[in-house]
C-alpha cells in the first residue's frame, strides 16, 4: 500500500527532502536533458526548410540520423520522462500519499536504460527509421528494445498512481476523487489502452524481425498498429498540460477554476474518443475500407468537443482571476493577469497556440483537405504548434515552478525565463506559419532540400518566402531554447536557498464536486465509475479497429527489412 505522509510536517514543505521529491526531480531532470539534445538538432531542420544546408558540417552521417534523433528525443523521450514525474508527484501531493518508492525508481531506471539503448542505436547510425518506425526500414534490435522499455516504464508509473488512488479510496469511501488525481488517473487509463498498439507492433513484429526470428513484417499492419497508438499519444502528451491548465494556472492567475465537474467531463470525453481515431492518419493507405476511415473521421470530430469545453472553462477561470486582480470592462481583465510570471505566461501562450493547432487538426481530419497536404511540410508545422508549443511550453512553465520546488533552489534569472517564453511563442508561430504555407504549396516533409529532385526543386522554388519564415522561426527558437536552458541549468547549479522554495498549489473552484449540503454531486459520482468508462472505451476501440486488424492479419504479407542509409 502507498504510504501516508506525516501530517505534522508544515504546510508547503510536506515533501521537502522526501524520496518522491528526489525521484520526481530525477524524471524531470533527465527529461530536460533529452529535450536539450533534441532541441540542439532542431535548428538544422528549420534551416533545411529555408534552403540552408548545415548538415554537411555536423557530426552526423545524414539528414535522417539527425531527424530521427530529434523526433525520438523530443516527442518520445522528453515527454515520457516529464509526464511520469508530473503525474506521479502531483497526485501524491494532492492525496498526501507516498508512492511505492522501489517501483518509482525501477520505472526511472527502466526508462533510462531504454533511452540509452535506443540512443546508442541512433548515434551508431543503425536506426535512422524516424520516430514513426515504419517498416520495411529496419533498425537495430537495441533501438526497438529501448523504446519498448520506455513504454513499459510509463505503465509502471501508471500502476503506482493507481495504487495511491486505491489506498486513498479505501480510506475515503463514497467520496469523489480529488480533481488532480482524477485527471491523472483518466490520463493513465487512456494511455494504458492506447499503448497496446505500439507495444504489440514493436514486441511481436519489429523486435523479432530485427533479431532475424521472423523473415518480414507487413508494413500495412504495422502502420495500423502504430497509428492506433500514434494519435492518442498526442493526448498522452496533451492531457498532463490540461491538468496544469485546470488545476494550477487559474491559481497562478489569481482566480478559481470555474467548474470542477466540467474538467472531469472533459477528461472522460478524451478517454472515450481519443483512441479510435487513427485511420485519419491513413486516408491515403490502401487496404482500409473507406467506411472505416469515415468512422474514424467522425470520432476525430468528437475529440474537438472537450477541447472547445476547455477553451471556455479555462478562459472563464482566467477572467475570474483577472477580475479578482482588479481588471475592469470587457477586456481589462486580460491586462490584469500576472504576465510577468514566466510560469503563468508560458501556459497561457501555450493555450493560445493550441487554438491554431486544433484548427489545423480539423483540416487534417477532413478527407479532402487531408489529401491536399498529406506528407507535406504542413504536417510538421501542425505538430510543432501542438506538441512543440502547447505541450512543451506548458512543461517549460511547470519546470519554472517544479525545479525550484523540488531542488530547494531559487529560479535563476526570472526575466530571462520570461523572455525565453515569449521568444519560443513568437519563434514557433513564425516557424509554423512558414511550414503550413510550404505544405499548402506542396513542399514535402522529411526531405533534405538540397537533395531534392528537379521536379520538387521547382515546387520549393515557389515557396521562397514561407521557407524564409521557417528558417527565421527556427533561429528565434534557438535563442529561446538557449535562454530556457540557461535558466534551468543555472537554477540546478545554485546553492540551496534558506527560504522556503515555492510550493505547488492547486486552484480552488467556483463550482466544486459537492452540493451545498456537503453531499457529492450525483453526476460527479457517475463520472467516478472509472471501471464502467474504461470498459465502454475498450468496446468503442474494439468496434473501430478489430474488423480491419483481423482482415490485415489474415492477409499478412511479410516484407524483408532494408536500410537506405
Amino acid at each position: 500500500m502507498a504510504n501516508t505522509l506525516k501530517a505534522n510536517v508544515p504546510a508547503g514543505r510536506a515533501h521537502e527532502g522526501a524520496p518522491e521529491r528526489r525521484v520526481t526531480l530525477a524524471f524531470l531532470g533527465v527529461g530536460l536533458l533529452a529535450m536539450l539534445v533534441g532541441f540542439l538538432l532542431g535548428p538544422p531542420q528549420a534551416l533545411n526548410y529555408a534552403g540552408i544546408n548545415i548538415y554537411d558540417y555536423l557530426p552526423l552521417s545524414s539528414y535522417y540520423q539527425g531527424l530521427t534523433l530529434h523526433g525520438v528525443l523530443m516527442a518520445l523521450v522528453f515527454t515520457s520522462y516529464f509526464i511520469c514525474g508530473l503525474l506521479l508527484y502531483l497526485p501524491a501531493r494532492e492525496l498526501g500519499m507516498r508512492p511505492r518508492m522501489p517501483g518509482a525508481w525501477a520505472a526511472f531506471w527502466l526508462m533510462t536504460v531504454g533511452t540509452v539503448l535506443a540512443g546508442a542505436a541512433m548515434i551508431a547510425d543503425t536506426s535512422n527509421v524516424l520516430y514513426t518506425l515504419y517498416p520495411p526500414m529496419q533498425g537495430h534490435p537495441a533501438f526497438y528494445l529501448g523504446l519498448a522499455m520506455v513504454v513499459v516504464a510509463t505503465l509502471v508509473v501508471a500502476y503506482l498512481t493507481w495504487d495511491m488512488y486505491l489506498a486513498w479510496h479505501r480510506a475515503n469511501p463514497g467520496q469523489p476523487t480529488p480533481l488532480v488525481t482524477y485527471m491523472s488517473l483518466v490520463t493513465w487509463i487512456m494511455w494504458a489502452i492506447a499503448s497496446v498498439g505500439l507495444a504489440v507492433g514493436v514486441v511481436f513484429l519489429l523486435l523479432p524481425w530485427s533479431l532475424g526470428w521472423i523473415d518480414g513484417v507487413d508494413p500495412q499492419l504495422f502502420r495500423t498498429l502504430f497509428w492506433y497508438t500514434g494519435h492518442p499519444i498526442v493526448y498522452f502528451w496533451l492531457l498532463p498540460a490540461y491538468v496544469a491548465w485546470y488545476a494550477i494556472v487559474p491559481r497562478q492567475g489569481g482566480g478559481k477554476l470555474i467548474s470542477d465537474p466540467m474538467a472531469r467531463l472533459v477528461f472522460l470525453m478524451f478517454l472515450l474518443f481519443s483512441i479510435p481515431v487513427g485511420f485519419h492518419h491513413q486516408y491515403a493507405d490502401p487496404g482500409i475500407p473507406m467506411a472505416w476511415k469515415l468512422v474514424h473521421n467522425i470520432t476525430t470530430a468528437f475529440v474537438a468537443i472537450p477541447s472547445l469545453i476547455t477553451a471556455f472553462t479555462v478562459a472563464a477561470s482566467l477572467e475570474n482571476g483577472g477580475r479578482a486582480r482588479g481588471g475592469k470592462g470587457w477586456f481589462g481583465w486580460i491586462g490584469a493577469l500576472p504576465w510577468k510570471n514566466a510560469a503563468f505566461t508560458a501556459s497561457v501562450l501555450a493555450m493560445v497556440t493550441f487554438i491554431f493547432g486544433g484548427a489545423g487538426g480539423m483540416v487534417l481530419a477532413s478527407f479532402n483537405l487531408n489529401l491536399v497536404v498529406h506528407n507535406t511540410a504542413f504536417i510538421p508545422g501542425h505538430f510543432h504548434i501542438t506538441v512543440g508549443t502547447a505541450v512543451t511550453m506548458t512543461f517549460m512553465g511547470l519546470a519554472f515552478v517544479l525545479i525550484p520546488h523540488l531542488s530547494g533552489r531559487a529560479l535563476r534569472a526570472p526575466k530571462a525565463a520570461l523572455t525565453s517564453v515569449w521568444l519560443w511563442f513568437v519563434g514557433m508561430m513564425i516557424f509554423a506559419v512558414g511550414m503550413h504555407w510550404q505544405g499548402i504549396l506542396g513542399v514535402p516533409r522529411r526531405s533534405k532540400i538540397s537533395d531534392m529532385s528537379p521536379e520538387l526543386a521547382d515546387v520549393y522554388a515557389n515557396a521562397a518566402f514561407p521557407a524564409m519564415l521557417s528558417g527565421l522561426g527556427g533561429l528565434i527558437l534557438f535563442v529561446a531554447g538557449a535562454l530556457f536552458f540557461y535558466v534551468m541549468i543555472g537554477t540546478l547549479l545554485r546553492r540551496r536557498t534558506a527560504q522556503t522554495p515555492p510550493d505547488v498549489e492547486f486552484t480552488d473552484t467556483v463550482s466544486g464536486p459537492y452540493e451545498a449540503d456537503g453531499t457529492p454531486k450525483r453526476h460527479v459520482m457517475l463520472m467516478e465509475r472509472l471501471g464502467l468508462w474504461t470498459l465502454l472505451t475498450i468496446v468503442l476501440v474494439a468496434v473501430a479497429y478489430a474488423p480491419t486488424i483481423i482482415d490485415q492479419v489474415s492477409g499478412y504479407v511479410g516484407v524483408p527489412g532494408m536500410r537506405l542509409w
